[in-house]
């Protein structure tokens, strides 16, 4: 705890046998009061290693549902265990989890109450071996996506995020996305609430067991983030009444 504030580390997990120890070696656990590793039925043993390990929270779905649906389930179980703060990393590796402490910090203070990890402040991204045409595509979106819903991201599509479970009980998670989209979908629900979103710069990784989707899948997410923004604007100009956007 820090401040007497539960802090809760969720893993929306997915064939991450080979990175899963070292991302929960690096947690530090003097300050995380639990762990929830949620596996969107793998085919690998994450399961086994997320026991071994000693979490106590470890869940699985039935069948694959998608990375927005592990989210999902990763949240309200924060929820039903008190979370005060709710951190999601990816099991994978991707990013450091040494960032926890700055993220937690920053809602515990009243900062922010959420943060994301940008791989875009900096040189994180290109460093740590980003594709140049994700990187082109990424810089690009993001900035048609502030333009429409009139916000300063340095980026919408960092993986890494930490939120005041306030947040999570205020906007309706359950009605988005199932997909990847997810993620541009709960971002655009905050700041319709009217909360503000902190950034901290953050050094990723991109390696074989690194998670990623292909080009296919990221075009489609692009114009779903689109899509997502535009339906922020015409619901905020009040052309057009979307339930994602009701409290």
């Amino acid at each position: 705890m820090i401040k007497n504030k539960k802090i809760i580390v969720v893993l929306p997990a997915y064939n991450a046998e080979n990175t899963l120890i070292a991302t929960l070696n690096e947690i530090p656990f003097d300050i995380v009061d639990d762990i929830i590793l949620v596996d969107d039925c793998s085919s690998d043993k994450t399961i086994e290693i997320a026991k071994s390990f000693g979490l106590k929270h470890v869940y699985q779905h039935d069948s694959n549902l998608g990375y927005g649906a592990n989210q999902k389930s990763c949240y309200k179980k924060a929820i039903e265990l008190n979370a005060d703060i709710v951190i999601m990393l990816h099991p994978d590796y991707q990013y450091t989890p040494k960032l926890i402490e700055s993220f937690a910090y920053i809602i515990v203070n009243d900062v922010y109450p959420v943060v994301l990890g940008s791989r875009i402040l900096g040189k994180g991204a290109l460093k740590g071996g980003m594709p140049i045409y994700k990187y082109f595509f990424n810089r690009l979106l993001t900035l048609a996506q502030n333009i429409i819903i009139n916000q300063k991201l340095s980026e919408y599509h960092s993986g890494y995020r930490a939120f005041s479970t306030n947040v999570l009980k205020k906007i309706n998670f359950e009605v988005n996305s199932n997909d990847f989209v997810f993620d541009n979908q709960i971002l655009s629900q905050i700041f319709m609430e009217g909360y503000e979103i902190g950034e901290i710069s953050c050094p990723t990784r991109y390696f074989k067991d690194a998670s990623s989707i292909n080009f296919k899948r990221s075009l489609k997410y692009g114009i779903g983030c689109l899509l997502v923004s535009i339906e922020y604007r015409m619901h905020k100009w009040k052309i057009y009444r979307s339930h994602r956007f009701m409290s």
